[in-house]
């Protein structure tokens, strides 16, 4: 068996593993690497090593430490309840506000998954208390955070625009980030008339009743008195001083790499450096929140199709793809290669393998670069609502105001459409029409 075979078998292997068995994919990169570098391809362990992304490394630690120390010291708390004070009791503008805080905190450079486990338990408050769908109220969440992951100073925009500049590929970081806003957008438009979200329109922080203690409803508004809770979301607004500096952290990080071109992970340390020291009380353990198991897979992987890079590996399977000959045909199996799997697995590792796999193809210059980069990563991303991905498990874990069990069936089958369809759009809206380069 030559070694880019194996070596592609071994990712696949990998990817069962982290999938069936609770093993960081990250990890078993890196053996995979160490294994396949050193057996299969007899590369020497210092070549394995110069695999490693450094630059990417201190991209995810600066972020996800800004990201942690921004939670430490309430300054996301204090971004939702403010934002959810500006409805001014009108339920159906809840929603909306969930779905543009997650996007936002995603596009500043936070991890999705540590979004949604923040922002779930908060957003299903608001919805068990004012009888708002589960699924809606959830799926705004997982939508929300996917329409800013893609932004240049988000974990998965870094992750792209690093991949197709390594390959000297054209890219463009506005087309990206806008395409999965979009596509997320409309998908959230969509779940707000399919989950009753039309109907709250009708109706005011006067006319809604609690859910019940037991959490046993379908989800359904109910009716009811009750303004008691977003009233008090008014209360405790006052921003404090190291909220306040926090807050003109993240503006001058993202000032400083869009308008001067600063490099993301360096600038994020040290405005995450300068936050610790100006505070030392209240960040304390931020370090600690820092998502090391997504620094872990990212590296890992990362890491892996270095060494894949090194065999050969890329360049072999761009070859055989691109001898199946119809270059559409090619795009959309790899669109539904991302998606389904990342419905079951990690989004940025896939990602992370993909995206280079298909740099062989992309570089015969038949279909735009372009626009099947965002096609790709619309489509891993966008299934992240299924309940086996992260964000899709924090939402099952956290749900209020319906079963949990009768929650999980609904987003399954919510899921497995997106699975379906999701690809299939991104694929028929930018890449087909050929109007991206």
């Amino acid at each position: 068996m030559s070694a880019e075979l194996l070596s592609i078998l071994a990712l696949v292997l990998m990817f069962v593993v982290a999938t069936a068995f609770p093993v960081n994919l990250g990890a078993l990169a890196l053996v995979g690497a160490f294994l396949v570098g050193t057996l299969a391809a007899g590369m020497e362990t210092g070549d394995i090593l110069d695999a490693f992304p450094g630059s990417l490394f201190v991209i995810l630690v600066g972020v996800t430490l800004l990201f942690a120390i921004a939670t430490n010291n309430g300054t996301v708390d204090w971004l939702v309840r403010a934002a959810v004070h500006l409805v001014r009791g009108r339920i159906v503008a809840i929603p909306l506000v969930i779905f543009t805080i997650s996007a936002l905190l995603t596009a500043v450079g936070a991890p999705a998954p540590a979004v949604a486990a923040i922002l779930a338990p908060i957003a299903y408050g608001f919805a068990a208390q004012f009888n708002i769908h589960a699924l809606l109220i959830g799926l705004m969440v997982a939508h929300g955070t996917q329409a800013g992951a893609f932004s240049p100073i988000s974990v998965l925009g870094g992750i792209v625009n690093g991949v197709t500049k390594e390959a000297g590929l054209p890219s463009s970081n506005l087309v990206l980030f806008l395409s999965s806003f979009a596509f997320n957008a409309a998908a959230a438009v969509i779940v707000f008339f399919l989950f009753g979200g039309p109907s709250l329109a009708r109706r005011t922080a006067s006319d809604a009743a609690p859910a019940p203690e037991n959490d046993e409803t379908d989800g359904e508004p109910t009716g009811g008195g009750g303004t008691a809770t977003l009233a008090r979301t008014g209360t405790g607004l006052r921003l404090t001083g190291h909220q306040a500096l926090t807050l003109a952290g993240i503006a001058g990080l993202c000032l400083s790499v869009l308008a001067f071109k600063l490099d993301v992970g360096l600038t994020a340390v040290t405005v995450a450096v300068i936050l610790s020291l100006t505070s030392p009380k209240s960040n304390k353990g931020a370090v600690e929140k820092v998502a090391w198991p997504t620094v872990l897979l990212i590296c890992g992987v990362v890491t892996y199709v270095g060494v894949l890079q090194e065999i050969g590996t890329i360049d072999w399977v761009g070859t055989h793809v691109a001898a199946i000959g119809i270059p559409l045909v090619v795009a959309l199996l790899i669109c539904y290669v991302g998606g389904v799997v990342s419905a079951f697995a990690s989004t940025v590792g896939i990602l992370g393998a993909l995206v280079p796999l298909a740099v062989p193809f992309l570089s015969q210059g038949t279909l735009g670069p372009i626009a099947m980069v965002a096609a790709l990563s619309v489509a891993s991303a966008i299934v992240d609502v299924s309940p086996f991905s992260t964000t899709g498990a924090l939402l099952v874990a956290n749900v209020r105001g319906m079963d949990r069990d009768v929650f999980y069936r609904k987003l399954l089958g919510y899921g497995a459409a997106v699975v379906v369809v999701g690809p299939l759009a991104a694929w028929a809206v930018l890449v087909v029409p050929g109007w991206l380069g």
